[in-house]
C-alpha cells in the first residue's frame, strides 16, 4: 500500500501514513515552507487552554501538535489510527501522552475532555459528520472544538497559483524529502476535494452537538482554522 484512495477506507488510511511515519514532521515543514510551526501555535491559542485542563489532540500523528498543546500548561494526550506515527512519535516524544485511536470511536468515557482538536486530518476520516459527533461525546458541555484544516485561499489569483501547487510541485517536492511520495498525490486530491470554510461550518453545525461556530482563515484560507462550542446534553 502507497497511497489511499478518497473513499478513505480506515485501514488504507493508517497503512498509507504508516508509510511516511519516519520523515513526516520533515516533510510538512518543508512542504509548508515552514508555516506548519505557526498552525500549531495559532491552534493552541484558539483552544483557550488554562492549566490543569484536559484536551483530546485526534489524528496526532507523531505528537508534534500534542506536544504544543502541552505548553499551555493542559494535559494534552493524542490519539491516531497510525500505529507507524505513534511510534515514531514515541521515540522522539516520550514524554508525550500518544495512544491508538479511531477518529469515529474512541477510546475515552463521555465528556472526558475539556477541549478536543484536530490538525489537517479530518479529511482523512471517512465521515465527517459522524467524527465530529463523536468529538462532541467526549467533550463536557461548553467545551471547546478547534479544527485545523487545510481550505479554500479567498483571493482568486492566489486560490490558482495555490491549486497548481498541490496538483503539481508538491508530488515533486515530496519526491526529494519523503519516504512514501506517493502518499503525497493523495493529500494533495484530498484538499483539493475538501469543503470550504463555510462548508465545514455547516457540516459542524449539521452534526447536532455543537454551537456557535465561526472561523478565522490562517495564510490567505490555505488552512482555516474553526472554533465551536460543546452544546450542553
Amino acid at each position: 500500500m502507497t497511497r489511499a484512495d478518497l473513499d478513505k477506507q480506515p485501514h488504507e488510511v493508517a497503512e498509507m501514513f504508516d508509510g511516511v511515519a519516519k520523515r513526516y514532521d520533515l516533510t510538512n515543514t518543508v512542504l509548508s515552507f515552514g508555516q506548519d510551526r505557526g498552525w500549531r501555535k495559532a491552534t493552541r491559542t484558539a483552544l483557550g487552554l488554562r492549566p490543569g485542563e484536559r484536551v483530546l489532540d485526534v489524528g496526532a500523528g507523531t505528537g508534534v501538535s500534542t506536544d504544543e498543546l502541552g505548553r499551555s500548561g493542559a494535559f494534552a494526550v493524542g490519539a491516531d489510527l497510525s500505529v507507524g506515527m505513534l511510534q515514531a512519535g514515541r521515540r522522539v516524544r516520550p514524554d508525550v501522552p500518544l495512544l491508538a485511536g479511531d477518529a469515529l470511536r474512541l477510546p475515552f468515557a463521555d465528556g472526558t475532555f475539556d477541549a478536543v482538536t484536530i490538525s489537517f486530518a479530518l479529511r482523512n476520516v471517512v465521515d465527517t459528520v459522524a467524527a465530529l459527533r463523536e468529538f462532541g461525546r467526549v467533550t463536557r458541555p461548553g467545551g471547546r472544538l478547534v479544527v485545523c484544516e487545510f481550505s479554500t485561499p479567498v483571493n482568486p489569483a492566489f486560490r490558482t497559483v495555490y491549486m497548481q501547487y498541490l496538483m503539481r510541485s508538491l508530488p515533486a517536492v515530496a519526491r526529494g524529502v519523503a519516504t512514501n511520495p506517493d502518499a503525497y498525490v493523495y493529500l494533495a486530491e484530498s484538499i483539493r476535494a475538501w469543503p470550504d470554510q463555510q462548508e465545514l461550518s455547516s457540516k459542524i453545525l449539521a452534526s447536532g452537538v455543537w454551537d456557535r461556530v465561526g472561523w478565522r482563515n490562517l495564510t490567505g484560507g490555505v488552512v482555516a482554522l474553526h472554533r465551536a462550542t460543546r452544546l450542553a446534553s
